[in-house]
């Protein structure tokens, strides 16, 4: 049951003194310097409230909204569109402004979204997917009666990605489907996302600036869906939540300029991920699924040893500088899994170098 996984935990809480940060899904350490001077020159605008209007413009050109809905929002992209202090904030508003009778988590997954509706006094149901079948979704496990279901695409921890059409099976009259894209824009040309320009009935999608850009301190995303499911979002966000500084960088990095270095970044990223995966695969730590965001799931249970506390790979790798994410929070997993964000080719070979001296060092062999 959810007593057995600290579903509070996040990656953060690995980091230590000198290690090298491989548990928190940030790409870049600092925002780039263009970024960084938008955020700066917002200081001249602190004495006045914020306004969402520019970066609600932005959202609704970057992202299609789909024909249907707009006709009913009489073209107003704010009837869409809910920036918002970071996708986790989204959560805790979904949580707050539905009282589903039977919902539904899709895991393993980010755990804030079963966090915000357990606070919010819901009984969560869950949905767990299969690691033998590279935890894939099956449309067919969600119970009918479910009538708001979360799922994030691509999935964190696993990151798979799942095709749209499959998500898109989820969606029907009486229930609202979440889909957590945070890590979407890791996905080069971001080939399933629900914002594709189809009907978003009954469907809010939530986006993170967080990772691609190095501003999680800042607290940026936004909700794209059903404009009657955004106007009960809204009606739960207090006054204010999203400030004048994350707005700008919502304004900012949806720009086709910004988003066509974040595709650059996407598809840098992947042949780092590919050296990343076929380096543990070598070292016999496979890798769950086929990875499709900044992060992989590495099945670990090779080292596990009887006698021992489990998670030995993280531990090990800890006390030799390297901090990754334990997934024994991560419901559907245990303390055999571990994630590693994917990082440049230099930190990636440390990695492996470290994993091959572990090894190799006596009677250490998985």
């Amino acid at each position: 049951g959810p007593s057995n996984h600290d579903l509070d935990h996040h990656g953060d809480a690995e980091l230590g003194e000198g290690l090298v940060d491989l548990a928190v899904n940030v790409r870049v350490r600092n925002p780039p310097e263009w970024l960084a001077d938008i955020i700066a020159a917002t200081i001249d605008r602190l004495a006045a409230y914020p306004d969402p209007a520019a970066a609600i413009r932005a959202v609704a050109e970057a992202h299609p909204l789909g024909a249907h809905p707009l006709e009913r929002g009489a073209g107003d992209p704010s009837a869409h569109v809910l920036p918002a202090a970071g996708a986790a904030e989204a959560f805790t508003l979904i949580a707050r402004a539905f009282t589903p009778v039977y919902p539904v988590v899709v895991h393993p997954q980010f755990t804030e979204p079963e966090a915000a509706l357990r606070a919010a006094g819901h009984t969560v149901h869950r949905v767990l997917l299969d690691p033998a079948d590279g935890f894939r979704l099956d449309p067919a496990l969600v119970p009918d009666r479910a009538d708001l279901v979360v799922i994030g695409n691509p999935t964190n921890p696993t990151s798979v990605l799942h095709p749209r059409q499959l998500i898109r099976a989820l969606a029907r009259p009486g229930r609202v489907l979440v889909v957590d894209e945070a890590f979407m824009d890791a996905v080069p040309g971001e080939p399933e996302t629900l914002l594709d320009g189809s009907p978003l009935d009954g469907v809010l999608v939530l986006r993170s600036l967080t990772k691609t850009w190095g501003v999680a301190g800042l607290r940026a995303g936004y909700v794209v869906g059903d404009p009657a499911a955004i106007r009960r979002l809204r009606g739960q966000q207090p006054p204010w939540s999203t400030s004048t500084p994350a707005l700008a960088v919502i304004e900012a990095t949806l720009t086709p300029k910004a988003r066509e270095l974040a595709t650059g970044a996407a598809v840098e990223l992947g042949g780092w991920r590919r050296e990343l995966v076929h380096g543990l695969g070598s070292l016999g730590l496979p890798v769950a699924g086929e990875p499709r965001g900044p992060f992989v799931l590495v099945d670990a249970h090779a080292w596990e040893r009887a006698g021992e506390p489990p998670g030995r790979l993280r531990r090990t790798l800890r006390q030799r500088g390297f901090a990754v994410r334990r997934c024994d929070t991560f419901p559907g997993l245990d303390a055999g899994w571990v994630r590693m964000a994917v990082r440049d080719p230099e930190t990636t070979r440390a990695l492996l170098d470290t994993v091959r001296a572990i090894r190799t060092s006596e009677g250490d062999r998985p």
